[in-house]
């Protein structure tokens, strides 16, 4: 809870706390799935989904409402993510919150949960905030060791500041864990050349 509070407070952002909601609960929970039905329903179709339209409202505030009643509904986080990426905003138009106030939201929920990690690291990435990236992959591998995807874009990182040996050891990692794609792969067989 500690890594939320300072990342609250480099934001300069208030994030507010997810409130239990009737109508929602956390996204991992078997038992509050059962009002994900309705939520997804009216507010999070594969249009918004996909960033085409917004069903009740614009596409910002139908993704911000499924992630105020289920803040780590992780299709939501990353659609929150990429109109954020899209719109080259940090708080896209209709959302109530900057993008990385959903992401701690969604922690707030589960700390140890590697899917929503993920997909802030991955926005991180996209946005340049390589430092804060690694913190949440490496938070990743710590709560999913197995995660191929993870050591995949660690030894990306990695290969970019220069650190081969992390690099290679992160893509053996990926690729004994079956990762497809090869561009870490050359990368890597490119420095021995």
């Amino acid at each position: 809870m500690i890594e939320l509070i300072v990342l609250a407070a480099a934001l300069g952002s208030d994030c507010g706390v997810p409130a239990r909601l009737a109508s929602g609960g956390d996204y991992l929970n078997a038992a509050d799935r059962g009002k994900l039905q309705v939520v997804e329903q009216f507010h999070f179709n594969a249009d918004v989904e996909a960033l085409r339209r917004g069903q009740s409202g614009s596409v910002g505030s139908d993704i911000g409402y499924t992630l105020e009643r289920f803040p780590n509904h992780h299709r939501a986080l990353s659609a929150m993510a990429r109109l954020a990426l899209r719109d080259k905003s940090p708080q896209p138009r209709g959302a109530a919150h900057p993008v990385d106030c959903y992401f701690l939201r969604a922690l707030s929920m589960n700390q140890r949960d590697a899917q929503v990690r993920s997909t802030y690291a991955a926005y991180l990435l996209a946005v340049k905030r390589d430092e804060e990236a690694l913190a949440q992959l490496e938070a990743v591998i710590e709560a999913d060791p197995e995660n191929a995807t993870a050591h995949y874009n660690l030894g990306l990182l990695h290969f970019k500041r220069k650190d081969y040996d992390k690099a290679r050891t992160h893509a053996d990692e990926a690729y004994s864990r079956g990762f497809p794609l090869e561009g870490l792969k050359h990368k890597i067989a490119s420095l021995k050349k």
